[in-house]
């Protein structure tokens, strides 16, 4: 199983106290946004009975929606009522919810954000409702590292998704490239997705950069950048941000990329929104993405034909992953912790991990899970393992507003790097400057 690897570090308050002093006073309507993913039918549900659970946009809402449907139909005293928010206003959102006494009973988190929410005694301690439970032994330790805080549990694993390269082997075919060979170096992917570029088929684009989405960039631009032996984030206050001698070296790659036409300009708007759908449409021959991917692409197309590799850096043989994936957790002050654990146990059984996570293509999230019918059989099985030894995940205090926030220095940097002409060394020691004030606040 893919463990996540995720540091274990001191997390502060000052980010997540900011978004709760900040939720005590602004609107609801500043921080709620329509969401694109919508709940099956079967996962909403209005009952007065209804616990209501939250899941970001941009994530697996396919599996999300089938555990909801399947515990529902099991439960329908006690249904479940499925609402996707925005990736990058959940935890504003969520910090509201909780400042104003009116939290979801279930939240799917993205793993990174586990410690703020738990230093910030903002999560349940469900370690007495759940902690001996069996089925936590062999569960996904990265997981299980963030949801633990203090020696106490506050979730449990949801979903793992770790980054990889995906290429469209039919456009490799049209495109004149051996379908079985996927780049291996920052210049093979260049090359190989100016051919597919140069097939002049409407749509189509060798390469797919979404332009203003954090969350996505570091989970598919960032593993070049790691790859080719540079750091981003700084852990703590002193770290050097963005070091490594390649990280020019890959900005000018992703800047060339543009500037080359290889990127189709509408994915400059995109907000992770339709992120997951850009692949499955067969109009992007490469793309980073997650371990999921695959499966989407099938439903959308099952004649697609789909090759997936690890992330490579500027040098052929650096490869990387961001480990990744959702905690499910239940937020402080929910009026039904018991029937919320009670689906957390459920989510960890051995009939909803083969029968729901795997039979739809997803990893289980227990180890003693992997070797299932499905799974095993997957021609992916391989490419799954192989990330084991190169994932990472970014570990600091102030990764929203480093990393993830939409006016945080991160997404500011590949923004200047994608569609302006900015000195590529002076965005860089910007992006430098702003890290280190924010790392040490």
């Amino acid at each position: 199983m893919r463990h996540a690897r995720v540091s274990r570090v001191s997390f502060g308050l000052t980010g997540i106290a900011a978004l709760l002093l900040l939720a005590a006073w602004v609107p609801s309507a500043a921080v709620a946004q329509t969401a694109p993913d919508q709940a099956s039918a079967c996962a909403a549900n209005a009952s007065s009975t209804a616990m209501q659970m939250w899941e970001r946009t941009g994530a697996n809402s396919q599996m999300v929606n089938a555990l909801a449907c399947a515990w529902n139909n099991a439960n329908p005293n006690r249904p479940i009522n499925v609402t996707y928010v925005e990736h990058d206003s959940v935890v504003p959102k969520l910090a509201q919810a909780i400042a104003s006494g009116s939290p979801p009973d279930l939240l799917g988190m993205d793993l990174i954000y586990g410690p703020q929410f738990e230093a910030a005694d903002q999560l349940t301690d469900v370690t007495d409702l759940i902690g001996n439970d069996p089925d936590l032994q062999t569960a996904s330790a990265g997981h299980m590292q963030v949801a633990t805080y203090n020696n106490r549990l506050y979730g449990v694993p949801f979903f793992v998704d770790d980054s990889y390269l995906f290429w469209n082997k039919n456009l490799f075919r049209q495109a004149g490239l051996d379908p079985e060979t996927p780049p291996t170096n920052l210049q093979e992917i260049h090359d190989m997705a100016a051919k597919i570029t140069a097939l002049g088929l409407p749509g189509v684009y060798g390469f797919y950069a979404a332009g203003n989405c954090a969350g996505c960039n570091i989970f598919t631009i960032a593993p070049h950048i790691w790859a080719s032996g540079g750091t981003i984030e700084p852990a703590k206050c002193g770290d050097e941000p963005l070091s490594g001698e390649n990280i020019p070296t890959v900005l000018q790659w992703l800047r060339q990329m543009h500037q080359d036409g290889l990127v189709d300009p509408a994915d400059q708007s995109e907000n992770g929104d339709t992120f997951v759908n850009n692949f499955a449409s067969g109009k992007v021959g490469i793309m980073g993405g997650g371990n999921f991917w695959v499966v989407l692409a099938k439903q959308t197309d099952p004649n697609a034909d789909i090759g997936m590799t690890l992330i490579p850096g500027v040098e052929t043989g650096q490869t990387a992953s961001f480990a990744g994936g959702d905690i499910v957790a239940i937020p402080k002050g929910s009026k039904r912790v018991n029937d919320a654990v009670d689906f957390e146990k459920w989510v960890l059984s051995s009939d909803q991990q083969i029968n729901i996570y795997a039979k739809l293509g997803n990893l289980p999230t227990r180890l003693d899970m992997m070797n299932n019918q499905y799974t095993s059989q997957s021609p992916y099985a391989a490419g799954w393992a192989a990330a084991f030894p190169v994932s990472r995940t970014p570990a600091t205090p102030h990764f929203f507003e480093l990393i993830n926030s939409p006016q945080g220095p991160w997404l500011q940097m590949l923004q200047r790097v994608y569609y302006t002409t900015d000195d590529i060394n002076q965005v860089i020691s910007d992006t430098k400057q702003q890290m280190r004030d924010i790392s040490c606040q």
